[in-house]
C-alpha cells in the first residue's frame, strides 16, 4: 500500500561528481519532435528518425537532445533528465539508437542478416538510454570489475506504467543503478520513472523501489543476467556485489558518461587514443567521424532521403572541426 504521506523528493545536484552538467543548445523535450517511420518495419533498412516540426531538419537522439529535460512551457531546466527510449515495455524487438550512423536514427539490431529480438520473451520495461552520455571504452571504472566501457549510451530502464515508443523522450527521475558486466564490457543499468506517472510521487531514490514496489530490482536483474542464455551464451554478471547503487552513485555514473560525450564529439577523445589497441581506436573514430567530420561528404555521396545528417549547434560543430 502506498504511504499516505509523501516525502519531497530526494534533489541530488547534477553533476557534482566532476563538473556541471550543462545546458547546449538542444532539444530540451519532445515538444516541438515528431518521429517519422522509413523504409518497411521489420526489414534491415527499416529506421526510425526525429525530425524537428519547424522545419529545421532531422534531429540526432543521441546528439541533439539535451540531457537535463527543459521544461516547455517555461524553458527552463527541470530537476529530471531526458530518456530516449529504444525498446517499449511488452515487447522483444531489439530496436536501438545506430550510433555510427549519420542522424542517430533508430533501427532493430541485427546479427549476419538476421533481425535480433530477444529470444527470452517481452521486456517487462521501457528500456532506452540517456542522451549525451557514452560509455568510454578506452575508461575502466573502479567498481566496473577492470572492465572498459561498452562504446554505447548509458542505458535506462523506466519502471512507470506508460508502454513509451521506439524513439519517445520522457522526462525521467534517476533511482539509481546496477553495474552488469556483459562479455567482459562495463554495462551500467540506470534505474529511473517516467516523472509524470502515479508512481513518481512515491519513488525518490532507489530503496523506495524497493519498498513500494517489491521483488521490482530482483526482477530487473534477473532478466538481465539469463535473457543471454537461450542464445547458448552464459548468464551475465555484475559488479559491486549484485547490488542496485543509489541515486547519488547513479548520478555520478551520469556525470562520468555525459563528460566521456563531450570529449567524444569536440575530438577530445580521439586525441588521446595514442597508447589505446588499435580496434579501440577504430570504434572511436568511427562515431566520431560518422556524427561530425564526415557529415558534408556523406550528404555529398548519398542520395537525397536516404540517409539524413544529424544538427548540432554552431558552437559544437567549430570545436568537432579543431581537431
Amino acid at each position: 500500500m502506498v504511504n499516505e504521506t509523501v516525502a519531497p523528493e530526494d534533489m541530488v545536484p547534477i553533476g557534482t561528481s566532476q563538473k556541471p552538467l550543462t545546458r547546449s543548445n538542444s532539444h530540451g523535450s519532445n515538444s516541438n519532435l515528431e518521429i517519422h517511420d522509413h523504409g518497411v518495419k521489420d526489414t534491415l533498412n527499416y529506421r526510425i528518425r526525429t525530425v524537428d516540426k519547424d522545419g529545421k531538419g532531422p534531429v540526432s537522439l543521441w546528439h541533439d537532445i539535451s540531457l537535463v529535460h527543459i521544461d516547455p512551457d517555461t524553458d527552463q531546466e527541470t530537476p529530471y533528465l531526458n530518456f530516449v527510449n529504444e525498446i517499449p515495455k511488452f515487447s522483444r524487438k531489439k530496436y536501438e539508437i545506430a550510433t555510427d550512423e549519420v542522424g542517430n536514427p533508430i533501427k532493430q539490431d541485427e546479427k549476419k542478416g538476421t533481425l535480433r529480438e530477444f529470444k527470452k520473451g517481452d521486456i517487462f520495461f521501457n528500456y532506452g538510454c540517456l542522451p549525451q552520455t557514452w560509455e568510454d571504452p578506452t575508461f575502466v571504472h573502479p567498481d566496473a570489475e577492470g572492465c572498459r566501457g561498452d562504446n554505447d549510451p548509458l542505458d535506462v530502464c523506466e519502471i512507470g506504467a506508460r508502454i513509451i515508443k521506439p524513439g519517445d523522450i520522457r522526462p525521467v527521475k534517476i533511482l539509481g543503478v546496477l553495474c552488469m558486466i556483459d562479455e567482459g564490457e562495463a554495462d551500467w543499468k540506470l534505474v529511473t520513472i517516467d516523472a509524470e506517472d502515479k508512481w513518481a510521487p512515491f519513488l525518490n531514490n532507489i530503496d523506495d523501489v524497493e519498498e513500494q514496489l517489491p521483488g521490482q530490482l530482483d526482477a530487473i536483474r534477473e532478466w538481465f543476467r539469463t535473457y543471454k542464455i537461450p542464445d547458448g551464451k552464459p548468464p551475465n554478471v555484475f559488479g559491486l556485489d549484485e547490488k542496485f547503487m543509489d541515486k547519488a552513485y547513479a548520478m555520478g555514473i551520469v556525470t562520468e558518461c555525459h563528460h566521456a560525450w563531450e570529449e567524444l564529439v569536440s575530438g577530445e577523445k580521439e586525441r588521446k587514443l595514442a597508447d589505446m589497441p588499435e580496434s579501440v581506436k577504430t570504434m572511436v573514430r568511427k562515431l566520431s567521424k560518422h556524427n561530425l567530420l564526415d557529415i558534408e561528404v556523406e550528404r555529398d555521396v548519398i542520395p537525397t532521403g536516404q540517409i539524413d545528417p544529424p544538427h548540432f549547434a554552431e558552437d559544437d560543430v567549430e570545436d568537432a572541426l579543431d581537431f
